[in-house]
């Protein structure tokens, strides 16, 4: 997991060339008017930009096929981590939408992501979204689906 501000993405650009993709697409687009939707960057590469409520709860999720960058355009959630080594499987993993749910009850921690920050999650990085801090609050965030 990476947890920075995208003035700090080059740091990172050596990781993956589509990863350094999906921060420029981050860097240069007006993210505060863009309108909620599916944007297709190119054949590896899309951002979902998502407006919501935070919740109380949320299922862990994590993904084989691609990275997550979260970023926070507007708002603040709390989202909760754990290692995948951690944690048990609830739903099997689903080879279309790249997804899977689990159950981790150890090592888990939690995060904040403020606006302005983002978060990457790796396979290894399960992780707990749009949770609430104190009480439910609308936030708006992109989600860039990076290939591996």
């Amino acid at each position: 997991m990476i947890k920075d501000i995208l003035d700090n993405a080059q740091n990172y650009y050596s990781l993956s060339k589509n990863l350094k993709v999906g921060f420029e697409w981050l860097k240069n687009h007006d993210l505060k008017n863009m309108a909620d939707g599916k944007y297709v960057i190119n054949d590896d590469i899309y951002a979902n930009v998502q407006s919501y409520m935070t919740k109380d709860d949320a299922p862990f999720e994590a993904h084989k096929k691609y990275i997550d960058i979260q970023y926070m355009i507007d708002g603040e959630e709390n989202i909760e981590l754990a290692n995948y080594m951690n944690c048990d499987i609830k739903v099997e993993y689903d080879k279309e939408k790249d997804i899977e749910f689990l159950e981790c009850n150890r090592n888990v921690e939690t995060q904040t992501l403020k606006q302005d920050y983002y978060l990457v999650f790796f396979p290894s990085d399960v992780h707990k979204p749009a949770l609430k801090i104190n009480e439910p609050r609308q936030v708006r965030k992109v989600i860039v689906k990076v290939a591996l």
